[in-house]
Order: C-alpha cells, then structure tokens, then sequence
C-alpha cells in the first residue's frame, strides 16, 4: 500500500533543528525572535536569511547559505522512526517522501538522517515543479514507484492544509501529526487518523489498516 511521508516536523524535527542551529549561532537570548521569523519554516528562506542579515548586520547571501547548511548540521537519525519505517515496509506498505522545498536542501537532509536508505524514493516540489498540496505532486509521487493514486493510500503529515488537505483531495486516507496542537474548527475536512508524532501516526495507519506490527 502506498505511504506518502512529509518530511519536515513528520520525519524529522525541523523545529528542534532550526532552535539548535539559532541558539548556536545567535544565543539563547535571540532563539525567540528567530522562531517567530522562520514562522516554523514557512517563511521563504531567502527572506528569512535577508531578515537575520538585517538584524545582525550580515551579508544576506552569505547568511542564506549559513542558514541552509546549518539546519542539516543540526539533524540526526532518529532510531524510534526508523524502526517504525521497518516495521511499515514490513507490513506491506511503501514509503515515498512527499515534500515541499529546495531538491539540494531537502536531499541533503534525506542523507544527513539516513532516511534516504528506509524510504522506497521521494519527490521534492522544485524537481517536479509543483507543491503541495496540489494534486499532481501525490500523483508524481505515486507514480515513482509505479502506484496510481486509483489504488488509494496514505498521506502522513503535520501541515492541516498541506498534508492532510492535499492528501485528501488526492483520494487517500490522512493521518495527521498534531505535535500537541487541537484540529481547527474552521477546517470543513478532517484527518483519518490523529497522533501527536510521526512514529505515533504510523501505528495508527497500522492500526486503521487492520495490521499489527508495532
């Protein structure tokens, strides 16, 4: 069965990343201000490097290349994802990344956490020229690893309308990651299946699905 995987804040902890590289970089004292300008990675990074620049008086080219590399320096494996990727290819399903950004900035953290080696491939908005959570990006995704959206599947991811909104548009069954957030009320659609983190939504996509392998 077919498990489209978001990659930041599912995958990997891009908040934590981005804190520790800030905090690295900057002190704690300035962590704050840095979090509320990345605005959880949504803000594009070349604003976001040109902003730093302006406030600490830096190159902003120089720093959006600091920026990139900086986040990818400050990801590691996680063990408790990684089992829970065996343990879902195990069960049947095949796990595709499906995610938004920079092919060199997103392959980059693929191999930096070696999920690059657990996953069947991915599919990065800038390389197939469209973001989610448009419809074509889950179909170019499916489609790498020869499934049709037609067969249904799973879209795993903590962004309501990307994640969830664009995987339940394309047919398929959502699993959302909360991290501790309530589902907002305005939103006419709803996930399948809610947990808190990435390992917690596998084994309810496991569980929705009728396995038992965690």
């Amino acid at each position: 069965m077919l498990l489209l995987l978001d990659l930041d804040n599912t995958l990997i902890d891009r908040a934590a990343a981005y804190a520790a590289w800030a905090r690295q970089r900057f002190g704690e004292a300035e962590v704050a201000w840095l979090v509320e300008a990345d605005r959880d990675g949504y803000r594009q990074r070349e604003e976001l490097a040109r902003l730093i620049a302006e406030r600490y008086s830096l190159d902003a080219d120089e720093m959006l290349v600091e920026l990139r590399a900086g986040m990818v320096e400050q990801l590691a494996p996680d063990p408790r994802v990684d089992a829970a990727l065996l343990h879902m290819k195990a069960a049947g399903f095949v796990p595709v990344v499906v995610t938004n950004g920079t092919v060199a900035q997103q392959e980059a953290k693929l191999r930096r956490t070696g999920l690059d080696r657990l996953v069947a491939g991915w599919t990065i908005s800038e390389g197939a020229g469209v973001r989610k959570p448009d419809r074509r990006i889950f179909e170019i995704a499916a489609a790498s690893v020869g499934a049709s959206l037609a067969a249904g599947g799973w879209m795993v991811g903590d962004n309501v309308a990307y994640d969830v909104g664009g995987g339940a548009g394309a047919g398929l069954h959502t699993a959302w990651v909360s991290g501790g957030r309530v589902w907002p009320g305005d939103v006419d659609y709803r996930p399948t299946v809610t947990a808190v983190d990435c390992v917690g939504a596998l084994e309810a996509v496991v569980g929705a699905a009728g396995h038992s392998v965690f």
